[in-house]
């Protein structure tokens, strides 16, 4: 192509094309795009007869790409970034919208932290953001779906278009139902933990699952628990575990970020029993200003704190300090303990 038929394209055209493809409306896109929707439905108009193809399938609701549309959607989306790039270089300023992939804990402690930041030091950065497992934020990364996302070392990211850089360590814990007999005590074992029911980290059997820190620790160190149950989501393992369906071992910022009523949670005493979460980034692409000023402010913050309640009334250190009843606490059954615990809040 050469200069003189660029002049055919305008910007605004590409830009609701564009939006309608991320928001799948026209109406959506419009919002987003602060425009009325018969002004966005005619620029995608507008672009579909300049290049003479069907670009959206308005017969079905929502409106879909056709083949050819979708074939167009990521140069118009490189248009876009290239322009935004070019924004920020000419302005001087640093500026720019960054889509920030996390999973729900980083999402409920680290996000709002990153924009009152940013609003301080980089003001005309605007952080968009984007929720999901560790998993889709790891395919999210390679695909292009967010800019930055801040997760977990494992499971591994399969792409070697990534890099990353370690915020913090968390340690990994064991959650009781309060009324457990192991709830009151400074530590556990992973192998008293194995004993019961576990409640894990995870979607499935897969391999992918296999490598989250919980499972790691368990294999590392020889053991193989019954895995009762399943879940990414902090609250739903908390539940499962009030209802006396095992004990669970988690990332401790996903206890810490949660509503933890009728459970206690116990740090694991063995090595290696901790997460290690970074910031990752896509290499090979040209460096985005407002990128570099997200890293740069996420790098700066301070990571969470663990408040463990060592000094709390009736914790003992260790499991064999509690008074031999002759009775393996460890092996305590979900069925030996209430299945309602009466607890207030």
């Amino acid at each position: 192509m050469d200069l003189n038929s660029v002049h055919h394209y305008r910007i605004d055209w590409i830009a609701s094309f564009v939006a309608v493809a991320r928001h799948g409306s026209f109406s959506a896109a419009a919002r987003a795009l602060y425009r009325s929707q018969p002004r966005v439905s005619s620029h995608v108009a507008a672009l579909e007869r300049l290049v003479g193809w069907r670009l959206v399938d308005r017969s079905v609701q929502p409106s879909i790409l056709t083949p050819e549309g979708r074939g167009l959607l990521p140069h118009a989306e490189e248009i876009i970034r290239r322009l935004d790039l070019l924004a920020e270089t000419a302005e001087g300023a640093v500026c720019g919208t960054v889509r920030l992939g996390c999973y729900p804990s980083v999402a409920t402690y680290l996000y709002p932290r990153a924009v009152q930041a940013l609003r301080a030091t980089h003001p005309q950065v605007r952080l968009v953001l984007h929720e999901g497992s560790s998993l889709e934020l790891g395919t999210q990364l390679a695909d292009g779906g967010v800019d930055l996302a801040v997760r977990p070392l494992h499971p591994l990211v399969n792409s070697d278009r990534a890099a990353s850089e370690v915020l913090w360590r968390e340690p990994l814990v064991a959650v009781f139902r309060a009324d457990h007999p192991l709830a009151r005590i400074r530590e556990v074992t992973l192998a008293q933990a194995a004993r019961l029911p576990v409640i894990s980290i995870g979607e499935s059997d897969d391999g992918p699952s296999r490598q989250y820190e919980t499972n790691l620790a368990f294999a590392n160190h020889g053991l193989h628990p019954v895995i009762s149950e399943r879940t990414n989501q902090p609250q739903t393992l908390i539940s499962l575990v009030r209802h006396g369906l095992g004990v669970g071992i988690t990332n401790a910022l996903a206890m810490t970020t949660a509503n933890t009523d009728g459970v206690c949670l116990v740090p694991l005493a063995d090595a290696g029993c901790e997460r290690v979460v970074a910031a990752w980034w896509r290499l090979n692409e040209g460096p985005s200003p407002a990128v570099e000023a997200v890293r740069d402010c996420l790098s700066r913050l301070s990571p969470p704190q663990w408040p463990w309640p060592d000094e709390a009334e009736g914790r003992t250190d260790t499991a064999e300090r509690q008074p031999d009843t002759g009775e393996d606490l460890t092996e305590t059954s979900p069925a030996s303990f209430p299945s309602i615990l009466p607890y207030t809040g």
